[in-house]
């Protein structure tokens, strides 16, 4: 189960994600993202209460990724040490924006 909660300040919209983000979830989280729109300059995923992701969860970020070099910026906040190491793993601490 994963629950995405939206927030929006000025023209930064951050989701916060709380549970799993697998190839059940993925597809949710994909079209929380699309239903922002791009009417936005920076995008903020917020891992403090997510406790896990699958290869699923990783080609959604990664698609993510790629939608917004045509323009705004996307970070990934507050990512526990299990998912960074599938970070690290899978190279994408060389590819994302992780504070």
């Amino acid at each position: 189960m994963l629950t995405v909660e939206k927030r929006e300040e000025g023209s930064t919209i951050t989701l916060e994600l709380e549970g799993k983000l697998d190839t059940a979830t993925a597809p949710e989280l994909d079209e929380k993202i699309v239903a922002c729109g791009d009417n936005f300059d920076e995008l903020i995923l917020d891992f403090t209460k997510l406790n896990y992701i699958s290869s699923a969860g990783l080609r959604v970020l990664l698609k993510t990724l790629q939608d917004m070099h045509e323009g705004g910026q996307f970070t990934i906040t507050n990512v526990n040490p299990d998912i960074m190491d599938i970070f690290e793993v899978t190279g994408f601490t060389d590819i994302l924006n992780i504070k």
